[in-house]
């Protein structure tokens, strides 16, 4: 058994922006909120309706991002505040993302085992609906050794972000063109291309809501953003994410 015990997340969000920078500074700024007490824990699902690249938080974007196939079919690259790998956002990729206080929640407190954790409730989660996933490398989730998800964190003094890819129907084509094959791997894909080692769930996105609900506890009805996390979202998108800077800094 992959997970142990019971989470109860207080709060369901399903709230996709539009734009990848807006969507990218709403993570933060849940986390924010959460980390100060003025939010609870929290569950939010989003879905890009344009696709685009997002590069980790300390990645060189040259390494990961085919900057010349973006910029010619103009596919915007963006920088989340996250570690993790480089990635390719869009229709047919489901994110999820888990705001949690370590005071609420103890077992996440740790990186290590709060992957195990969290990764643990959510393939149980799959395997009672039928699908047999399981953790792969150190924060992943696979299909008989083929990635299906993928998760990064960013990690505060009081709470984390703990966000996740679903991919139910996202084309290789176009991971092969933006996304180099990469040079840190997990150990596991061995020396698999992008279209060898990653596959879709056979699962439509609502399917998915509710499995990934089910793992960590969330309400079925969604809520909604506060004023204060709506406005720091905006503040941070304005200031932070749309900013050639952030993007480029390294």
């Amino acid at each position: 058994m992959y997970g142990r015990g019971i989470m109860r997340v207080e709060r369901l969000l399903d709230i996709s922006c539009g734009s990848p920078d807006l969507d990218l500074a709403t993570e933060e700024a849940i986390l924010d909120a959460v980390e100060t007490g003025q939010s609870p824990g929290t569950l939010r699902f989003w879905e890009s309706p344009c696709t685009f690249v997002v590069a980790g938080v300390g990645q060189v974007l040259r390494e990961v991002v085919n900057l010349d196939a973006c910029q010619a079919d103009g596919v915007p690259v963006q920088r989340r505040c996250s570690a993790g790998g480089c990635v390719l956002q869009g229709p047919g990729c489901l994110n999820y993302a888990l705001f949690l206080s370590y005071a609420q929640h103890p077992e996440v407190a740790q990186l290590r085992p709060s992957y195990a954790y969290l990764l643990g409730l959510l393939c149980q989660a799959f395997q009672a609906g039928g699908i047999a996933l399981a953790p792969a490398g150190i924060s992943d989730i696979a299909v008989a050794g083929v990635k299906v998800s993928g998760h990064a964190q960013k990690r505060r003094r009081r709470a984390l972000l703990h966000h996740g890819t679903l991919l139910y129907g996202m084309s290789w084509e176009w991971m092969a063109r933006y996304l180099p094959e990469p040079r840190d791997r997990p150990a596991y894909r061995a020396a698999r291309r992008h279209g060898e080692f990653v596959a879709n769930l056979p699962l439509d996105a609502a399917a998915l809501r509710g499995i990934v609900r089910t793992a960590f506890g969330a309400p079925e009805t969604p809520s909604v953003m506060t004023a204060h996390e709506n406005g720091l979202a905006t503040a941070l998108a304005e200031g932070k994410y749309r900013d050639p800077e952030w993007i480029y800094r390294r």
